[in-house]
């Protein structure tokens, strides 16, 4: 991975945390959360300790959010006229880290609730840190998770296009595209067609390949709740960090931290 992106990420994703008062929006927005991996104890950034998650799930129980399908969110942000339930809120998860059957798999069946994983199909069986294509099926065959696309093995745009022709560069981020929803679908039998965009790195021209390839819809980790308004092919998400406790979580979603325990 990309060690300079992902601190921009990161320094993004903390600037928010500590950004003074709530998150405001022009009309109600959707909040979109990511998260990569999960564990009892927080090695790194990008990982999200269980009592962390847990508290974060009760505070949306406590406050009645409700946990929605990201297809649902989407057909929402498409049609004007979808219903959502009052103060939805969805949970993403990407790479297809091994915690996420080690760990969430079971709060998921405990709580049931919806969860989107965007996994790049490169490391599935393959990498030590990954699930394997049984886990994936098992995880969708719980009914609670979708299986979406994250490219074929998590490529920096901007350094492929530094490095590659105009035309060679289409080619390559069409083979990304097309190559990891026939693999996905081919071994999971999920519907492919919703990306997340490698570190958040997305542009017009990746939109217009995007959405040549099928895709209704590509996130970003753009903190911003998602709204009408927001292009369907780059949409926004919060990156979850463990520095999210209860009072920093109230402020991303836009709540007052008043009487939320820290």
């Amino acid at each position: 991975m990309d060690g300079k992106i992902w601190r921009r990420i990161l320094g993004a994703a903390f600037a928010c945390l500590c950004s003074v008062g709530p998150v405001q929006a022009s009309e109600p927005g959707l909040p979109i959360l990511v998260y990569h991996r999960f564990a009892d104890t927080a090695a790194d950034a990008m990982t999200v300790r269980i009592t962390t998650f847990e508290s974060q799930l009760r505070f949306l129980n406590e406050h009645g959010y409700h946990i929605v399908p990201l297809r649902d969110a989407v057909e929402w942000l498409r049609d004007p006229s979808a219903v959502l339930p009052e103060k939805p809120v969805v949970i993403t998860v990407d790479d297809g880290h091994r915690s996420v059957f080690e760990k969430l798999l079971p709060i998921v069946l405990r709580e049931h609730f919806p969860v989107t994983l965007f996994i790049y199909p490169s490391a599935i069986s393959n990498a030590s840190y990954a699930l394997t294509w049984d886990q994936l099926r098992t995880l969708k065959q719980t009914g609670w998770f979708d299986i979406q696309s994250h490219t074929y093995w998590h490529p920096n745009f901007n350094i492929e296009r530094r490095h590659r022709s105009a035309g060679d560069f289409q080619q390559f981020v069409r083979w990304q595209l097309e190559k990891s929803r026939q693999r996905i679908e081919a071994e999971t039998g999920a519907h492919v067609d919703m990306l997340a965009w490698p570190f958040g790195i997305v542009d017009d021209e990746l939109m217009a390949l995007a959405n040549q390839e099928g895709y209704v819809a590509a996130f970003t980790l753009r903190p911003h709740q998602a709204s009408h308004d927001a292009p369907l092919l780059a949409l926004p998400r919060f990156l979850m960090v463990d520095a999210y406790g209860p009072r920093a979580f109230a402020h991303l979603l836009g709540e007052s931290a008043a009487g939320v325990a820290p």
